[in-house]
């Protein structure tokens, strides 16, 4: 049994599937969290991540001088043998723990590099490797010229976000200075920590999207597979398919674009999931992310290969080979509920129907509740996950499935949730 160190965490998707995974495996883990309450009651029950942590103790998790003294009280009567997170923003504050306590981890600057999209592009373009033109506004003169650079419509978003969050298509400079005041104007992200301020501007990519989840131990790049991507014309995620149908040789090239991408940003430990659009110049990277899928990517690939990238997750922080012996059968996918108006849900119909579906092989709904068409990922309200054990269907199944639900509002009508495109 090994004893790991978690700092903080995501509330939902991973959040939700690591803890009972790690007792699962027979580890125990220590929560570093500035606040337990961070964490709601999930079903009346406590939160998995406080519920099941063998301690919780409560530090600034923003504060580096906080977690190191706290990291050594600890270590002072009791074994640490990992450091680990499933959140975005406490990447960097892994890699650093972990090197202080001489454990396996990412280079503290090559993952402060890895998680700032416009130090990625800045990287990618040295580097050679094609990709969108790209400029950086920390002004709003900075974004006029950009755009004047750039040319409309381009996509804005901020450096240091995530879960598309703050990403819009502009297509003139009315939405420019809009999306850069948003941008701009908001100084910390929702775990309190300070944002850069700073506006990526890109020129469009045109063409189906696709994500690559990996894995890379001692520099080497293992690719776990290729996740088709359906994506709203306002960027939020509505589904994910695994594996993509693409073609093999169209596979080929974007594993080893990704491998470059990877090589060229000097990540050499951890798991990965790249976004790319597949132009017809080629495929191009979207963004780089130096952590596993979410949005239960993670749980398409187990499905489908029996490879559980959250125990990969676990065996990296540990620095243990991670077991990649993969067997794929059949497709995953996943779609998510997305509300077609803003309101009140005050029910909803057609739950019964996903219970009786034989394809559902989970569901969940975070309705009733106040919605809102979706601006970002954060405002799903649910989602179906389908699978296929011997076909390639499991995107339609799960699709339809969703579109046979209806949410029942305040102001007395019945809508049916975005269709997964």
């Amino acid at each position: 049994m090994a004893t790991l160190l978690m700092v903080e965490s995501w509330v939902q998707s991973t959040g939700l599937a690591l803890p009972p995974l790690l007792r699962e495996l027979g580890h125990d883990y220590i929560l570093f969290t500035k606040d337990p309450a961070l964490y709601p009651d999930v079903d009346g029950a406590p939160h998995p991540v406080v519920r099941d942590a063998d301690e919780v103790i409560v530090v600034d998790t923003n504060d580096r001088a906080a977690m190191t003294g706290a990291v050594i009280g600890i270590v002072c009567r009791r074994r640490v043998d990992g450091v680990l997170t499933t959140c975005d923003y406490y990447l960097d504050a892994v890699a650093e723990l972990s090197r202080m306590l001489g454990l396996a981890g990412a280079s503290p600057d090559i993952m402060r590099r890895a998680v700032r999209k416009d130090a990625v592009r800045t990287v990618l373009q040295r580097a050679g490797l094609p990709g969108p033109r790209f400029a950086v506004a920390a002004t709003w003169e900075d974004a006029l010229a950009g755009a004047a650079e750039l040319g409309f419509p381009l996509v804005a978003k901020p450096v240091d976000l995530n879960s598309g969050t703050s990403v819009h298509l502009v297509d003139g400079e009315a939405a420019l200075k809009d999306a850069f005041y948003e941008v701009t104007g908001v100084e910390r992200n929702t775990r309190n920590q300070p944002l850069v301020r700073r506006l990526l501007l890109e020129e469009v990519l045109q063409g189906p999207e696709v994500s690559v989840e990996a894995v890379t131990v001692a520099g080497e790049t293992t690719v776990l597979g290729i996740t088709g991507k359906s994506v709203t014309p306002s960027f939020v995620e509505a589904g994910h398919v695994f594996p993509a149908p693409l073609p093999p040789s169209v596979a080929a090239e974007v594993t080893e674009h990704v491998r470059a991408a990877l090589t060229a940003i000097g990540y050499s430990h951890g798991l990965s999931h790249t976004e790319l659009r597949l132009t017809p110049s080629g495929p191009r990277i979207v963004e780089i992310n130096p952590r596993q899928g979410g949005g239960y990517v993670f749980d398409l690939v187990r499905t489908v290969t029996g490879v559980n990238p959250l125990a990969l997750l676990v065996d990296l922080a540990l620095g243990r080979t991670p077991d990649l012996d993969a067997t794929a059968t059949g497709t995953a996918a996943v779609a998510f509920v997305l509300p077609p108006v803003d309101g009140i849900v005050t029910g909803v119909d057609g739950r019964d129907e996903l219970d009786a579906n034989p394809a559902v092989a989970r569901w969940q709904l975070d309705v009733p509740g106040a919605v809102r068409r979706p601006r970002d990922n954060n405002d799903r309200v649910g989602h179906v996950l389908a699978v296929d054990p011997e076909g390639d269907r499991a995107g339609e199944l799960a699709a339809t499935a969703v579109g046979t639900l209806r949410l029942r509002m305040a102001d007395g009508s019945v809508v049916q949730p975005t269709a997964v495109g």
